[in-house]
């Protein structure tokens, strides 16, 4: 990756006037025009235009700097200003205040079809917009057959794109922008529409791209493609920038925004419930595990750098991982059974709880996750009150590949659609894996392979 700064963004802001209703936006430029005309009236009137109208910031005070090279996601919730500056960054929409400098050619891919005519042919408009996007039409025929096939949407390239598929309309619109070689592709969401091969294939040319020099700005809500296939992430909210920075750490912001923003912070001090600890039966005596204190970040394979947060309604105590016989195992072997227990305190009244966990790669990519409601556990489905204590025990197979990977754990209610965190710990507890066998990838599927002659 160069140094070069491919695009910069300095305190962008995009402001809207929102009128009051259609009249406001006709009486706006008349009272004006009377105020100049009448200036004793100023004041009375300027009373009046405060009323026909307000401003609305889509963006406010955006900065960041792309380089050469590098590809870096956007995140954020609906309506948090992402297609809004990506639309400045392309050059369609200007900022109200603010600068942004993109060095090279910009390929955009903002909307489904964007810059296609619906009564053109495929193949027509592969033409119109290469010729957009600066290309002679020779370059164009050089490239056709490699954008034709890309696109892989058969007789249809000869077919007027009204009559296109959501998908077919985003394999050719992506075949054009990302064949031409752009300094700059910016794609917003456009990916979410192909099927899972369009998408690999896809996220191989962005590879390929990317390697050569291209500078990427990518848009999703998928926090897996951001952390697998960005450098850096910035993270928008309600038009405010966030956070920016590594893809890993802005995700968790992200998540934080989603699931815990207004929830009271897990570092608050809350009120200290003394529960003594409850008589165990005999199976449970092989847990070194407390159901009185908070003794998680006592234990070997702890991470002192989880991501933690919740309003602490119930909270995960301590936590008990066996490998085989091997208690806090400082690695694990591919294919042994692995059994991790919690103790998690009900410091408040709450319904029908959700306990999860979660394996990701030290990258982030979520290899599994489950919770007690996909499990559907009947045990919890019911009120749990204060004060209760209970244990919930996790057990698997572990095909996974050499290398590290953390556990992350939780437990949240859920009101409706809204997911409410009281305890979540992620990337807290951390495994090391080792395998004798030899494979590539995330998982041993344990493939069996038979060669024999036949002739």
């Amino acid at each position: 990756m160069s140094s070069e700064i491919a695009i910069s963004v300095n305190n962008v802001s995009k402001a809207y006037t929102i009128w009051r209703d259609p009249t406001a936006r006709l009486k706006h430029p008349l009272l004006n025009l009377v105020a100049e005309m009448v200036p004793p009236l100023r004041k009375r009137i300027d009373e009046h235009l405060q009323g026909l109208c307000s401003e609305f910031y889509a963006l406010k005070d955006i900065s960041f700097e792309v380089k050469k090279g590098e590809s870096v996601g956007i995140i954020g919730r609906n309506g948090s200003g992402k297609s809004t500056l990506l639309q400045i960054i392309a050059g369609t929409l200007q900022p109200t205040e603010g600068s942004v400098t993109v060095n090279g050619r910009v390929a955009a891919l903002l909307e489904l079809g964007s810059g296609f005519n619906p009564e053109f042919t495929g193949r027509q408009n592969v033409y119109l917009n290469a010729s957009i996007l600066g290309l002679t039409r020779e370059e164009t025929e050089e490239r056709f057959a490699a954008i034709e096939a890309f696109a892989d949407i058969g007789k249809f390239i000869d077919q007027p794109v009204k009559t296109y598929s959501s998908g077919m309309v985003v394999r050719l619109a992506f075949a054009v922008q990302s064949q031409i070689d752009p300094n700059v592709l910016i794609v917003d969401e456009a990916l979410a529409v192909g099927d899972a091969k369009f998408q690999a294939q896809c996220f191989e040319r962005l590879r390929q791209l990317k390697e050569n020099g291209t500078s990427i700005l990518l848009v999703t809500h998928s926090s897996d493609q951001i952390v697998t296939h960005c450098s850096k992430a910035v993270l928008l909210d309600h038009g405010d920038q966030v956070e920016a920075g590594e893809p890993r750490h802005v995700v968790n912001c992200y998540m934080d925004l989603l699931f815990g923003k207004k929830k009271k912070n897990i570092t608050e001090k809350a009120p200290e419930i003394v529960i003594a600890p409850k008589p165990l039966k005999q199976k449970a005596a092989l847990y070194d595990i407390s159901y009185s204190e908070d003794l998680f970040s006592t234990h070997p394979g702890y991470n002192k750098y989880e991501y933690r947060w919740g309003d602490r309604a119930a909270t995960v105590l301590d936590f008990f991982l066996t490998a085989g016989d091997h208690p806090y195992p400082s690695f694990i072997e591919s294919g042994q059974t692995v059994t991790l227990a919690l103790a998690i305190r009900f410091n408040e009244p709450l319904y029908r709880p959700i306990v999860g966990v979660n394996i990701k790669t030290k990258e982030g990519v979520l290899v599994y996750g489950t919770n007690s409601e996909f499990l559907d556990l009947p045990y919890l489905k019911k009120q749990l009150q204060k004060g209760s204590v209970v244990k919930a025990t996790f057990q698997f197979h572990c095909p996974l590949a050499p290398g590290d990977y953390f556990l992350s754990v939780g437990i949240a209610t859920k009101h409706g659609e809204e997911v409410i965190p009281h305890d979540r710990r992620y990337d807290s507890i951390h495994l090391q894996v080792n395998s004798k066998s030899r494979f590539l990838g995330l998982t041993n599927l344990k493939l069996a392979m038979n060669v024999e002659e036949v002739a």
